[in-house]
């Protein structure tokens, strides 16, 4: 599969908006990244829509995942 560099570059971007838009949630993952976001850790999502109708799923961690959340979050400051 081809790397399509115009694709990489506004995915870039948007991750710079949500950084931007939930401080927070980036502060959470990057002080997590520092020892507790390891293999077979597990991540639960919940979203809740405005009506007030839940989802939830979760995920155990394997190390590629570990890679992503690295290379997306944990190597990456707000306002860079």
């Amino acid at each position: 599969m081809a790397v399509n560099p115009i694709a990489m570059m506004q995915a870039a971007g948007r991750i710079r908006i949500f950084q931007e838009q939930h401080p927070k949630a980036i502060a959470f993952i990057q002080s997590i990244s520092n020892g507790d976001l390891r293999e077979g850790s597990v991540i639960e999502l919940k979203v809740t829509t405005p009506e007030g109708k839940t989802s939830v799923s979760n995920i155990k961690l394997t190390k590629d995942d570990i890679e992503t959340f690295n290379l997306l979050f944990k190597n990456s400051q707000t306002g860079n």
